[in-house]
């Protein structure tokens, strides 16, 4: 594999939630037409875009 393919690579990492917060994520997962891992990673995304837009230059 490439470098550059590497790097674009997904990295894949063990999460441990509660099952109540695993309900609730695959619920909202449901409503937007999203896997839960997909649900967790557009949440991740979007934290850390607001993340970027508060942090100061």
């Amino acid at each position: 594999m490439e470098e550059a393919e590497k790097d674009n690579a997904k990295k894949q990492l063990l999460l441990r939630l509660s099952p109540s917060l695993w309900k609730e994520l695959a619920a909202w997962a449901e409503d937007d037409f999203r896997s839960i891992n997909g649900q967790i990673e557009y949440l991740l995304t979007e934290a850390v875009r607001e993340r970027k837009k508060k942090k100061p230059d």
